[in-house]
């Protein structure tokens, strides 16, 4: 298929800005049915050009049709049906939360309303998804958007193009193409709010850039991701499922993990776990196999081919390459050092290397020291050592005796932390990312006696009176601890709270009981 993807001319995207922001001040996009017309629409759109869809991510990144359903156009499909679904309740005022009594009077609400016109930059490893699903919840939430695609994916950023132009409001949603002098006429111009998908380094820049007009930034990045195997883990549930998770886009996955850390009780099991996971799963090798596509490009591919050859590990699976078809064999190396190049930075491919350690403890060290806010945390092991793992460290998620599988949960809230990223979406959050909760409350004319308190002059009667309306009372005194009402203390046995009162109540009452009952015989 044709993939030339010609770039939006520089100088026409102050006026496409333009043409966005002055549709936004419309205010038709605030309009629930309106938003549900946009998504139904799209979703017809991309319905009609599905077979396009699928050959464009096989031209791009050589993925199977299969994986492309799976993770690209099904997923995005089933987004806009799901928030076609909810909308109206995601938009419904809610009541204000822990008001009291005084406070109520005034109808305390929160209200649902359009950031504004925003910006979302995709990514070109998940090109369909992590373009469109940002772009579902702009649309939910009132907005109007540029998307610009990532042009390292061209083909899937053509066909995108021409679906939002032929499904969306032109003035609402535009695609600007192009590469970083396109991107950094976009971040010159003042959005509402700005949503990139992609690597740390561009994602300082959009930060520092957004900062400079207080613009609102959503970053979803990646990091170090560590996936831990302790010697009470199941060896083959792990092997299977954490090499399947190197095996997925070739592992140009933000949320694989990056290194595995393994007891070195249980290594050489675990290695041959993962032998038979890959005959298993390319029973013909990876390069045979048309279920396993390709490294992006040659960029892509000399680097994680320079990450492999600085190793000082030992390669235990795999390593073929070939620079020609962009072919990167997934690849387990046994390295003995936190230092070493495959766990330097983010490897974004198939690279698979493995720490010994010699128990939890060192793990999890290890794994705060390498990068302590990864996007993505995997512990295979029992439940006191999983507890031990999620207590002990930070990451955007956590998938328990899995690779991320709870990022392919397209309905639960997804995003980094620190190193990470900020914000997050899926699902309801996809409509959060792109609205603001705006209080309002209505003030009554009968309740101006009450209010007089705030109105100069200030006087002793005044203060009092203020002090009596709005001081809380503490339930701890001054060494912190929580002080049991009288009332409580009497009528409950000396107890702290209703609930060890009642208890108490019922030892005494049982006593009472047995001791009547020993009289009476």
């Amino acid at each position: 298929m044709a993939t030339e993807l010609k770039y939006t001319p520089i100088g026409e995207i102050p006026a496409i800005h333009k043409r966005v922001v002055a549709k936004f001040h419309t205010h038709q996009t605030r309009s629930i049915e309106w938003r549900l017309k946009q998504l139904r629409k799209l979703y017809w759109g991309l319905k009609d050009e599905e077979k396009a869809l699928l050959a464009a991510c096989k031209s791009d990144l050589g993925k199977s049709e299969y994986e492309s359903y799976l993770t690209e156009f099904g997923w995005v499909l089933n987004d806009i049906i799901f928030m076609s679904k909810n909308l109206k309740r995601f938009a419904k005022d809610e009541p204000g939360q822990d008001t009291d009594l005084m406070n109520s009077f005034m109808s305390p609400i929160i209200r649902k309303d359009p950031l504004g016109a925003v910006l979302v930059i995709g990514a070109f490893n998940f090109p369909i998804q992590l373009s469109l699903g940002p772009l579902i919840g702009a649309i939910s939430a009132g907005c109007t958007a540029v998307l610009k695609p990532s042009e390292s994916a061209p083909a899937s950023a053509l066909i995108m193009e021409k679906v939002i132009r032929a499904s969306l409001d032109p003035d609402a949603f535009v695609v600007v193409q192009g590469a970083v002098p396109e991107t950094t006429q976009l971040l010159d111009l003042k959005w509402d709010k700005i949503f990139y998908t992609g690597g740390p380094t561009v994602g300082k820049i959009i930060a520092k850039k957004a900062a400079e007009t207080l613009t609102p930034v959503t970053l979803e990045l990646g990091g170090r991701n560590p996936a831990i195997v302790t010697k009470h883990a199941d060896l083959r549930l792990a092997a299977r499922r954490l090499t399947w998770a190197k095996l997925l886009n070739v592992g140009q996955v933000c949320v694989s993990q990056n290194y595995i850390l393994v007891d070195r009780e249980v290594l050489p099991a675990f290695v041959q776990q993962m032998r038979n996971a890959f005959a298993e799963f390319q029973p013909r090798g990876a390069q045979n196999n048309n279920d396993y596509g390709r490294v992006v490009n040659e960029r892509s591919w000399q680097r994680l081919k320079t990450m492999l050859d600085n190793t000082k590990g030992k390669v235990l699976i795999g390593g073929k390459t070939d620079k020609a078809t962009l072919f990167f064999e997934p690849t387990v190396v046994e390295v003995s050092s936190q230092e070493d190049s495959l766990l330097a930075s983010e490897s974004f491919g198939p690279l698979i290397p493995i720490l010994a350690v010699n128990n939890l403890d060192e793990a999890i060290r290890i794994a705060n020291e390498v990068d302590d806010t990864p996007l993505g945390t995997y512990p295979f092991g029992n439940k006191k050592e999983i507890a031990q793992v999620l207590n002990q460290t930070r990451s955007g998620g956590v998938s328990v005796n899995d690779g991320f599988f709870h990022a392919s949960i397209p309905t639960l809230e997804f995003g980094g932390v620190g190193g990470s990223g900020q914000g997050s979406y899926r699902g309801r959050a996809s409509f959060d990312a792109f609205t603001h909760r705006r209080a309002v409350t209505v003030t009554p004319g009968w309740i101006e006696s009450m209010l007089a308190i705030r109105y100069p002059p200030f006087t002793d009667a005044k203060f009092r009176q203020l002090k009596m309306m709005t001081t809380a009372s503490p339930n701890f005194d001054r060494n912190g601890d929580v002080k049991t009402p009288l009332l409580l203390w009497l009528f409950g046995a000396g107890a702290k709270s209703v609930v060890g009162a009642g208890g108490r109540w019922i030892v005494i009452i049982a006593i009472a009981a047995a001791v009547r009952h020993y009289r009476s015989a």
